[in-house]
C-alpha cells in the first residue's frame, strides 16, 4: 500500500532541476526545489526539498524540510521535518526534530533528534545536560 501511494505522490515545487540537468556549486533558495537530475556541492534553504527517485546529490543540506527519494550522500538538516520514501537511500547523519522512514530505505548514519528549544527546561536541569541540549541546536 504504502508504494501504490508514494506513485501517486504529487509534490508542488516551485522551481525543478530536470533529470538531465548536472549543478555543481553552492544553491540557496527560499520556496521550494525538486531535483530530479545530479547535484554536487551545498544546499541551504528556510523551504523545502524534494529529491526525486532517481536524482543523485552529494551535498550537506540545510533546509526547512525535505522528502526523499533518491540517493542523497552528504549529511542532512531538516529544521521542521524529513521524511525518506521506499526508494530513498541516504549516506550521511540527519538531523532533525520529525522524520518518517518507509520501508525499503537505505540509510548509513546516524540521526539526531533536535528538540523544540520551547521544550527545553533550563532551571530542573543540570550544567551538563543543558550544554548538550544547547550543543544538539
Amino acid at each position: 500500500m504504502a508504494k501504490n501511494s508514494e506513485q501517486h505522490l504529487q509534490i508542488k515545487t516551485g522551481t525543478t532541476l530536470a533529470k538531465k540537468t548536472r549543478f555543481d556549486g553552492v544553491l540557496s533558495f527560499s520556496d521550494s526545489l525538486k531535483i530530479d537530475g545530479y547535484f554536487k556541492g551545498e544546499i541551504e534553504s528556510t523551504g523545502f526539498l524534494f529529491i526525486q527517485k532517481g536524482a543523485q546529490v552529494h551535498a550537506d543540506i540545510k533546509v526547512r524540510s525535505i522528502v526523499i527519494g533518491g540517493s542523497v550522500h552528504g549529511n542532512i538538516t531538516a529544521t521542521e521535518k524529513l521524511e525518506m520514501l521506499s526508494t530513498g537511500q541516504v549516506f550521511g547523519n540527519i538531523k532533525t526534530p520529525r522524520i518518517k522512514i518507509a520501508d525499503g530505505v537505505e540509510f548509513a548514519g546516524s540521526c539526531d533528534m533536535m528538540r523544540d528549544p520551547d521544550t527545553v527546561e533550563i532551571f530542573s536541569q543540570s550544567v551538563e545536560k543543558l550544554k548538550t541540549s544547547i550543543e544538539s541546536f
